[in-house]
């Protein structure tokens, strides 16, 4: 079973710990391949970022739970790939 295969996260979280350190501990939770994060707004208090993540077999749950356990929430999920590969989202006239 391939299960999820990528995932896109917009979070919030606090400026510690660090974006270095949660990326890092991101690509430790098993079955993870990589882990990108991009920072994408910053304001006194909090950081906003887009956080992908590819492997096979993703535990959302555990992600999940290691971003929560560094005060982060995740506001949305953008984007999952689930199966045996990874398909590219395609533009269409409507985008």
């Amino acid at each position: 079973m391939a299960g999820i295969r990528r995932l896109v996260l917009d979070v919030m979280k606090p400026h510690e710990p660090d974006n270095v350190f949660l990326a890092l501990r991101l690509s430790e939770i098993e079955n993870i391949d990589g882990v990108n994060l991009s920072l994408m707004e910053i304001d006194q208090n909090t950081e906003t970022l887009k956080i992908t993540i590819v492997g096979d077999n993703i535990n959302y749950k555990e992600v999940k739970k290691v971003i929560e356990d560094m005060g982060a929430a995740i506001h949305s999920v953008d984007e999952i790939v689930a199966g045996k590969k990874i398909i590219d989202a395609v533009k269409t006239e409507q985008d």
